[in-house]
């Protein structure tokens, strides 16, 4: 099917929403890329971003720290490393890890630079998956035990 991307600039502590649930479910998405990019690359000063896409909302950024156990968590990525290329420091770094689930619900999107504070550019390709009813109830049950997960 179709891929579809999103782009954005996201602030140190900020949170970002993609809008993706349709009135009936039947159309679900699965990551096929997540990639970090600094906002101001060139300048002095060293950066080290998380952002995390999740399947609900999340309440706060707390901290960068990345737990896979999370089952809402359905990505994580990393920037780190100097900005500025004349500097001799190590870097950059990055690392993305996301996971190959299908969801059909509207994903949200935190970050937090534990270095700077500086603001991170994201970009997701998803792939559009048409589900079947079977797909369709397996993925909103899901998300349903995941919201109520959240306020157990």
């Amino acid at each position: 099917m179709a891929i579809k991307s999103f782009r954005g600039l996201i602030a140190n502590g900020g949170k970002d929403t993609i809008t993706l649930h349709t009135n009936n479910g039947s159309t679900g998405y699965r990551i096929t890329k997540f990639v970090l990019m600094p906002n101001t690359p060139g300048t002095g000063g060293t950066q080290e971003s998380v952002v995390k896409i999740y399947k609900i909302e999340q309440t706060g950024v707390a901290t960068g720290t990345i737990d896979f156990s999370d089952n809402t968590l359905l990505g994580a990525a990393t920037w780190i490393g100097n900005k500025n290329p004349a500097v001799s420091a190590p870097g950059p770094y990055d690392s993305v890890i996301f996971d190959n689930e299908v969801f059909n619900q509207d994903i949200y999107i935190t970050h937090i630079d534990t270095d700077s504070g500086e603001a991170v550019n994201y970009y997701i390709e998803l792939e559009q998956i048409k589900l079947n009813l079977d797909e369709n109830t397996v993925a909103t049950l899901k998300d349903i035990r995941n919201i109520e997960a959240q306020y157990a």
